[in-house]
């Protein structure tokens, strides 16, 4: 449980004694990794976050838990293979109540040609070697496939039919929400023992200390640790400036699924020009849909919230009609947003180009930074900054055992998706929060209240928020509209549930 209370009996603990085995300053996905990996292997542990769990990139994904098929079309089979047996991991032991598996149709229309056609087929097939490679089940994940045209429109209902040769069917794995994925993950460390401390920015970094300083009442002090761990994405170099990124943006168009018919698979557009680009349709929870992605460079300052381009919505919304019946406007537009990808400059190419390999680089004095990666290989990001650490600072701990290690609210056993079904809760409950589920059903049990749904055009409850500050660590309002749920990604619904946010710290909300 990340909770205020939580939060302040961890600070005074660590001010009163401020040496741990590994302090890691970041709490994206990376970072929670990485204080889960280092805690469950024994050692003590403290996160650092200036901000929020998942306030940077990691809230900012497709949401796609993928098997690396872009990767193959590089090249690049060495990362597409580590894509499919992390994926295996998160959607089949670590989440799999926040990883569910995602039909992904082609349109064949009659601009794609022949041999275009042939090589996504191929691909395809690839990504069914992956999965038996990774092993993981047909039954979780199906074969690729050909299908029909009425498939198609059942799967895409606003496809465009005129010429509509079928499609192509692939499987991978969509995550229900990104940031849900980083809190549990911090939360699944903090149950370990690990201390999780959000708005405390860290300063005067190096291998070995770490000055600290609680955003919330200035109080500062130092904590020494035997190893450091710099899991910042895309404000490495404010840690470390010998470290060089490249930063690219990625963004996206949020719509209603009423704009999509009632979008039942992610529907995939290949950018014309560009061999193995593509731009999605994917259908969210509570009647999102969400089209994507960009990739362009970026420059300057790093910002806090990414912001889209004009140039970038215009070129999602030209690629993502190509394959629809009646084109989308930017009055359709509910909503953008943008983050962007840590990319280790290699001075090659466009960012496009850039590997999305993950690095982890020590420097002389043993500060470790890792970068790079997206969010699927997390685990094996962590995995590998924490084997930097323990070599660059001499200590030993037990193995690495993350890999099937079960998040808060993961059921354990062989049969997670029969576990999950039998979870008293509504479904939408269960793919949030999964075993833990019921705890957010008894808040508005206990006061009926609570029950009642924030604000028209979302199905999501005040216990929610509720939850989100007990047991999540939300600690403002904006800790539990843009990251516990997810409300800002639809302004105007977030901003008519504000009031209902200010209450739960306000403690009182009725």
């Amino acid at each position: 449980m990340l909770s205020a209370a939580r939060r302040t009996a961890d600070l005074e603990r660590l001010t009163a004694s401020p040496s741990v085995d590994l302090v890691v300053i970041g709490g994206g996905v990376t970072g929670a990794g990485v204080a889960l990996d280092a805690v469950s292997r024994g050692l003590s542990t403290v996160l650092i976050e200036c901000r929020d769990l998942g306030f940077g990139t990691s809230r900012w994904s497709s949401k796609l838990v993928h098997g690396g098929l872009r990767y193959l079309a590089s090249g690049a089979v060495g990362i597409a293979y580590e894509s499919a047996v992390e994926r295996d991991s998160l959607i089949c032991r670590i989440a799999p109540h926040l990883v569910r598996p995602l039909p992904q149709v082609v349109a064949l229309l009659p601009g794609m040609k022949a041999a275009d056609t042939a090589l996504t087929r191929v691909g395809f097939m690839a990504g069914d070697v992956l999965r038996m490679a990774a092993r993981t089940p047909s039954s979780t994940l199906h074969r690729s496939r050909r299908i029909g045209a009425a498939e198609v429109a059942a799967l895409a209902p606003t496809v465009q039919r005129d010429g509509l040769r079928g499609g192509l069917l692939n499987w991978d794995g969509q995550l229900n929400d990104d940031a849900r994925l980083v809190v549990d993950i911090a939360r699944t460390a903090a149950g370990f023992g690990a201390t999780v401390l959000t708005h405390a920015s860290a300063s005067d970094v190096t291998g070995t200390s770490v000055r600290v300083t609680d955003e919330l009442t200035g109080q500062t002090f130092e904590v020494q640790a035997k190893a450091v761990v710099n899991a910042t994405g895309v404000w490495s170099a404010e840690v470390d400036s010998a470290i060089a990124l490249r930063p690219s943006r990625g963004t996206h168009l949020v719509f209603s699924q009423d704009t999509f018919g009632g979008l039942r698979a992610g529907l995939t557009v290949a950018v014309p020009g560009h061999f193995g680009r593509y731009v999605f349709a994917l259908p969210q929870p509570d009647g999102r849909v969400y089209v994507g992605l960009t990739d362009e460079e970026t420059s300057g300052e790093i910002p806090d919230v990414p912001r889209a381009d004009e140039s970038e919505i215009d070129f999602l919304l030209a690629t993502i009609n190509l394959a629809l019946g009646t084109p989308l406007t930017r009055d359709d537009i509910l909503g953008t947003f943008s983050g962007l990808r840590p990319l280790l400059d290699s001075g090659a190419g466009e960012t496009s180009d850039v590997s999305r390999k993950h690095a982890v680089l020590t420097r002389p004095d043993g500060l470790v930074t890792v970068v790079g990666g997206k969010l699927t290989t997390y685990r094996r990001m962590a995995e590998d900054a924490v084997d930097a650490a323990l070599e660059a600072s001499g200590q030993t701990a037990n193995p690495c055992r993350t890999r099937t290690l079960p998040l808060v609210g993961a059921p354990a056993g062989k049969n997670p998706t029969a576990a999950l079904a039998r979870v008293a809760a509504p479904d939408r409950l269960v793919a949030k929060y999964g075993t833990e589920a019921p705890a957010v059903v008894a808040l508005g049990e206990a006061d009926p209240a609570l029950a009642e749904r924030v604000a028209p055009g979302t199905e999501i409850t005040r216990a929610e928020l509720v939850f989100g500050a007990l047991a999540e660590g939300a600690v403002d309002v904006d800790d539990l509209l843009e990251r516990r749920t997810r409300l800002s990604l639809t302004p105007l619904v977030a901003e008519a549930a504000r009031p209902l946010a200010e209450k739960v710290f306000a403690r009182s909300v009725d």
